[in-house]
């Protein structure tokens, strides 16, 4: 199959990229590898692409819709999977702007270019941030997702919108995936594993937020990976028992469906480093601090519809994880 992957030098594009072309699939990349954070670990990524002749990659933007439209038409793609955003909840309250042009006009260029190019399937990046302020647990995709609490839950709440417009418009297939917490080798240094595993081997505090009372799901990498190549190939359909009068939030009479992509099994945060220093041996020096603007306290999936639709279900314990995250960054630094 030929297929685009947006965000192609990002922490999960890349992973999911390679599983593509293992699989045998033509994959084209694209991503515009920005300063958000470190550009050599975007550039190393790619470099572990480089070697496949089934992979193509273009150092563009998507909110660049002339040139966009440029690479639809020469990748003639069935398939494309959108990972391409500015993601980051701290950092929306920093520079607004970018999620703007990255989640919501690069993402409606995405669309128009599925629409124009006959896309058999789009599947493309929500994120558990979506929840926003629901307290109901564990977050089932019929929960309600109308109240965001940061900026960048908000453009994926608009991008699911947005997708099922063109799913019941134009009949693309669009499968919209709410990452929970995505962690492992490769992966971004903004993120609480990397920064935590730095701040102990530099003998730094770490920074731990509402006191450490906060739980999260965290989602290994390969279980994100299998989920994600395993979609490609079962597009979303319309929805035979949906109810118009009473509405299924995660399903539609469109062919436009949502999963979360979770571990399903919620992980204290001071468990969490608790793993990490096991890991390390090595005791973190801990900075405790107040609850965060646009942070959730505690995010916890159901997976239950995943699992019936593709028959998967995660299975990386977050010790094993998190083994694997720390084997991988030693290597990576040299250290």
């Amino acid at each position: 199959m030929n297929i685009i992957v947006t965000g192609a030098a990002g922490f999960i594009g890349m992973h999911v990229s390679k599983k593509l072309l293992d699989d045998g699939h033509n994959v084209t990349g694209i991503d515009n590898l920005n300063t958000y954070y470190d550009q050599t670990l975007k550039q190393n990524r790619l470099n572990s692409l480089s070697g496949y002749k089934n992979f193509i990659f273009y150092k563009q933007d998507i909110a660049d819709k002339d040139t966009i439209m440029e690479i639809f038409l020469e990748a003639n793609a069935e398939c494309v999977i959108n990972l391409a955003a500015q993601a980051g909840v701290r950092y929306s309250l920093i520079d607004p702007d970018t999620y703007g042009s990255s989640n919501l006009v690069g993402f409606l260029n995405i669309l128009e270019a599925c629409r124009n190019y006959k896309v058999s399937h789009l599947i493309y990046a929500s994120s558990s941030s979506i929840y926003g302020s629901n307290e109901e647990k564990p977050f089932k995709e019929t929960h309600n997702t109308d109240h965001p609490i940061s900026l960048y839950g908000a453009t994926k709440k608009a991008n699911e919108i947005m997708a099922h417009s063109y799913s019941h418009l134009f009949k693309i297939p669009t499968t919209g995936l709410r990452f929970f917490t995505v962690y492992g080798p490769w992966g971004r240094p903004d993120m609480a594993l990397f920064k935590f595993t730095k701040a102990i081997l530099e003998n730094k505090p770490v920074d731990i937020y509402n006191h450490g009372n906060m739980v999260r799901d965290f989602t290994y990498i390969d279980d994100v990976v299998h989920a994600v190549t395993k979609l490609v190939n079962i597009p979303a359909t319309t929805s035979t028992n949906y109810n118009t009068q009473k509405p299924d939030a995660s399903t539609s009479n469109s062919p436009w469906r949502i999963f979360n992509i979770g571990n399903g099994k919620p992980t204290h945060l001071m468990d969490y480093i608790s793993a990490i220093e096991k890991a390390l041996g090595k005791e973190a020096k801990k900075n405790f601090l107040p609850m965060q603007k646009g942070e959730v306290l505690e995010t916890f999936s159901d997976t239950q519809s995943l699992e019936n639709w593709t028959g998967l279900k995660p299975g990386t314990s977050v010790m094993q994880g998190v083994e694997n995250f720390v084997e991988w960054y030693l290597s990576y630094y040299k250290i």
